[in-house]
């Protein structure tokens, strides 16, 4: 069994750790770049902007064009959790096919494990949507380098 993000879903969480960190330290510090958070959080400078566009259209993030430009969470760290970040960029998170046949659940009736998978899906994105940025123990989230 596999329980894994999508690069994109990596890269989106990793640019709001950075995005936290940046507002936990000094909430008055200028926006960080693009730039800045791809070297931050080791994340290929090519996808950030495309990652922080997602989370921006979903209200998590603010930008500010210019040269002094650059990203802010829209809100405090401790509004926005893990769950809200995975889905901004990977949609809904829901599995929908059947674990067993592999076809839409209930297109054909539901299988014997059922109700136990969609239990544990359940409690993966309760606990996701009960865990925040601020949550996350910043010191140990940025890469080695």
């Amino acid at each position: 069994m596999k329980l894994e993000l999508t690069r994109r879903g990596d890269y989106a969480v990793r640019a709001m750790l950075a995005l936290a960190a940046a507002d936990a330290s000094d909430p008055a510090a200028p926006p960080l770049s693009a730039r800045r958070i791809a070297e931050q959080m080791a994340i290929p400078a090519r996808f950030v902007p495309h990652v922080l566009q997602d989370l921006v259209a979903a209200d998590l993030v603010t930008a500010s064009i210019g040269r002094l430009g650059g990203y802010r969470l829209a809100r405090r760290p401790v509004e926005i959790s893990l769950l809200d970040v995975i889905t901004a960029v990977e949609g809904d998170a829901r599995r929908r096919a059947c674990v067993l046949r592999g076809i839409p659940c209930g297109s054909a009736g539901y299988c014997a494990v059922h109700p136990v998978f969609m239990a544990a899906q359940d409690a993966m994105l309760e606990h996701l949507a009960g865990a925040t940025l601020a949550d996350v123990p910043l010191a140990g989230a940025f890469p080695a380098r």
